[in-house]
């Protein structure tokens, strides 16, 4: 059984227990290096900031890190919070990045703002800070095309840098309105998607392009339905344990995850968490994969799996890979 579209890779450099930030910067440079040799389209890094968890605070700067250290992969970010920068120096980072790795870079934009308020004072952003996001988008999609009035955003200007947005529910329409690729997950489950999907291909509006849509999920791969759940538990308790407590924690082993004294709330976000997760069997994993593009007309699927063991997670990826047909590696 293969994947018949191309598979990305989402990495948001957490942080595993007794490694630390700095390690968790250079996993993820050491970890694109793989993902490239396994043929995979895409890389694309995130930007979190003051999460002791997550380490990736800084797409532009991480971006150029895995691209110096890679040759032919697409390197990009998933995404640039548009409402914590000014557009244009958005444009100008990743003009920079184009021109360093020509026909290699992707610019994906969300409009997320500061975790906690503390963190949105330190950004000089306030909560309402995503409100004209649609705003910022077009003044940054006008700097890359030179339209802005007065402004030149040196070396952007003029360079093709694919800007794909990220998005859940009205944020599809946006992106239509615009005529840019979406990127969705099933954040509030996947019929929601699959409706945000179809309004997006609808109101779809572009001279130039069609409408391209990466739909974005954790995988894992292992030799038994059991071992490939067990690796997404170190991430999906991390997730859990941040709605309750404000603090997304360092990946610990799944074995004393699971060995915690937990509230039958938080067993219960976990089971949900894990059950909203694809995990099996190569077979079971390929088969879902396939039902999940057949439901929502993926033109390509973001992976964006992590769990304690580096090694693990690579073997995990590996597996993943053998079933994705390989004439689409190369699209």
């Amino acid at each position: 059984m293969s994947v018949d579209v191309p598979i990305s890779v989402l990495d948001r450099s957490p942080v595993r227990r007794g490694r630390g930030t700095a390690q968790a910067i250079r996993d993820t440079v050491a970890f694109a290096r793989d993902i490239e040799e396994l043929g995979y389209h895409r890389f694309w890094v995130s930007e979190h900031h003051g999460v002791p968890g997550v380490a990736g605070s800084s797409p532009a700067v991480l971006a150029s890190a895995v691209a110096a250290a890679t040759s032919r992969i697409r390197v990009g970010s998933g995404g640039v919070m548009l409402p914590n920068h000014r557009p244009l120096v958005v444009a100008e980072q990743f003009g920079i990045l184009e021109s360093l790795f020509p026909e290699r870079i992707d610019l994906g934009i969300g409009r997320s703002v500061g975790f906690i308020e503390p963190v949105r004072r330190a950004l000089g952003q306030g909560k309402d800070a995503a409100d004209g996001f649609d705003g910022q988008v077009r003044e940054l999609l006008a700097f890359f095309r030179g339209e802005h009035d007065g402004v030149h955003a040196i070396p952007a200007e003029g360079l093709s840098v694919p800007v794909f947005l990220l998005a859940t529910g009205a944020g599809a329409d946006l992106a239509a309105a615009l005529g840019l690729p979406l990127v969705i997950a099933p954040a509030h489950g996947q019929r929601a998607m699959a409706e945000a999907i179809s309004r997006y291909r609808e109101a779809f509006r572009s001279d130039v392009d069609d409408p391209y849509v990466v739909v974005s999920t954790a995988v894992a791969v292992a030799d038994t339905a059991a071992e490939a759940r067990r690796l997404l538990v170190p991430e999906a308790w991390s997730t859990v344990y941040s709605r309750s407590h404000g603090v997304f924690p360092p990946l610990s082993p799944a074995d004393e995850i699971l060995a915690l004294p937990m509230t039958d709330r938080e067993r219960r976000r976990l089971d949900d968490t894990l059950a909203g997760q694809i995990s099996g069997t190569p077979d079971e994993v390929g088969e879902r994969l396939d039902d999940l593009v057949a439901a929502t007309g993926a033109d390509e699927l973001l992976i964006s799996t992590s769990t304690y063991d580096p090694a693990a997670r690579v073997e995990s990826f590996a597996a993943l890979a053998e079933l994705t047909a390989a004439e689409r590696l190369s699209v």
